[in-house]
């Protein structure tokens, strides 16, 4: 009986050692070392990237958010939204990122993250 308990501890601990799905690596760009067409054409290869370029605010800041095709790659209270973000040929790309949706009540007629409910 020992052993079967000692065992099945032994099992219980490797099991909780497997990760539960696995993990996906996103790739990182600096979107200011690659054309617009570039940063649209890697988004739409890989669903989802971080894309990173340096602050215009800041001097030395480098920001990153990441980047998505369509809201299937945000969580479900989320939805892609329009941004942009800079490329070496544009200082405003358009790109998708996720954006938490707004409450029902406050939403109205066409407005962005709204036409999910």
């Amino acid at each position: 009986m020992k052993k079967f308990l000692a065992s099945l501890t032994v099992m219980a601990c490797a099991a909780a050692l497997l990760p539960v799905e696995p993990a996906f690596a996103i790739s990182r760009y600096n979107s200011t070392s690659m054309s617009c067409a570039a940063v649209q054409r890697v988004i739409r290869r890989e669903g989802a990237v971080i894309l990173r370029y340096p602050s215009r605010n800041v001097r030395g800041m480098t920001l990153y958010d990441r980047y998505v095709v369509d809201s299937s790659f945000c969580d479900g209270h989320e939805f892609a939204d329009r941004v942009t973000v800079p490329s070496a040929d544009t200082p405003r790309c358009p790109v998708r990122a996720c954006k938490l949706r707004p409450d029902r009540e406050d939403c109205f007629p066409l407005q962005p993250g709204c036409l999910g409910f």
